[in-house]
């Protein structure tokens, strides 16, 4: 199978820079796999597609302010993006940290050089590690934490072209989700981003249970698939929880004859990444390294709330997966017609 059976024509004006002023009021194509029939509809509209005894299940990781702008010795700008503390400690940060960084630059970092983030802050870099990150010392005087509520901004795709400097505050609140719980994620999972708070309470309202599991969207989300040949792709681990609670209620809620319905393609990937082939969950914590591709057996999910995805990403191979190529591909060119917001600030879909 190969990469570019899953490319398509994406014009660039359909990529959202901005988020729906009102989250529930984002659009929402319905594709519905046995009729092949495409609905469009408005996301708070969700509703009419869930039941009573359905199971929807959330990814509750919250996004860190984790890029960085600093000057170099010589007064280059430099931006950095925090992606994992190094050195395994779990103590609060304080004094000095070394994390893994994305380093962005007009030239190429070199080992020692050192960068000056804030009056409280400077960094040194120490050397490369892997797929082009390095590995970053931190200075600081005070917390780290809230150092970077003060001087960091959310790590928005690179396909987000504006200056997030001038967007700090609309970005800080509308890239996370409003259930965003558990500190990790160098992504949001964007599929989560069109749920209000009163549109939860209507769903449980409705009789749809809403429960949460954690997957740390890892930097591996920024990565292109570099490999022709889809099946030859390796996804980057990504640390994930699920409790027992959550693990008994998906066994009970398929046992009842309800859905499980995944919100996001980082939920589904936990949740296929911890199945044990009988429709059951094991609870726990791991790494998920799971990839999807068409011809995958879902043992779990039976719906699945995403948004659209680039051409050639391993989202979009995804969904073709749970979908079928052919559909998905269709499905896609419906919304480019009728203009849909593509990629992390977009609109939904409901994939039935």
């Amino acid at each position: 199978m190969r990469l570019s059976e899953f490319d398509y024509y994406l014009p660039p004006g359909l990529i959202a820079q901005h988020p729906a002023k009102e989250r529930e009021q984002a659009r929402l194509l319905v594709l519905n796999r046995k009729g092949e029939r495409i609905e469009n509809k408005l996301f708070i509209d969700i509703l009419q597609y869930l039941n009573p005894g359905d199971l929807l299940v959330i990814n509750d990781t919250k996004v860190l302010p984790s890029r960085l702008t600093g000057r170099k010795e010589t007064g280059g700008r430099v931006t950095l993006m925090l992606l994992s503390k190094i050195n395994g400690s779990e103590l609060p940060l304080r004094g000095e940290e070394v994390w893994q960084c994305l380093i962005q630059a007009a030239k190429s970092p070199r080992e020692g050089q050192k960068i000056y983030i804030a009056e409280e802050m400077e960094a040194e870099v120490l050397h490369p590690l892997e797929q082009g990150s390095w590995e970053v010392r931190f200075r600081f005087q005070g917390d780290l934490r809230q150092i970077l509520d003060r001087i960091g901004t959310p790590p928005l795709p690179p396909y987000i072209k504006r200056k997030t400097d001038n967007w700090r505050d609309e970005d800080q609140e509308h890239y996370q989700t409003v259930y965003a719980k558990s500190e990790g994620a160098v992504a949001a999972p964007t599929a989560g981003l069109h749920f209000s708070a009163e549109l939860l309470k209507c769903i449980e309202e409705a009789g749809v249970a809403v429960l949460p599991l954690t997957l740390h969207v890892g930097w591996g989300s920024f990565l292109p698939l570099r490999c022709e040949l889809v099946e030859e792709h390796k996804m980057l681990p990504e640390y994930y929880s699920i409790s027992k609670t959550v693990a008994e209620r998906i066994r009970r809620t398929k046992a009842d004859g309800g859905r499980v319905i995944a919100v996001g393609t980082t939920t589904t990937r936990t949740l296929e990444q911890a199945a044990d082939g009988n429709e059951r969950i094991a609870a726990g914590k791991g790494e998920a390294r799971i990839f999807i591709y068409p011809g995958y057996r879902f043992k779990i999910v039976d719906a699945l709330i995403t948004n659209f995805h680039l051409p050639r990403s391993s989202h979009l191979i995804l969904v073709s997966a749970f979908a079928g190529r052919e559909l998905i591909l269709r499905a896609y060119q419906e919304a480019i017609v009728e203009d849909y917001r593509f990629l992390s600030y977009g609109d939904g879909m409901m994939i039935l």
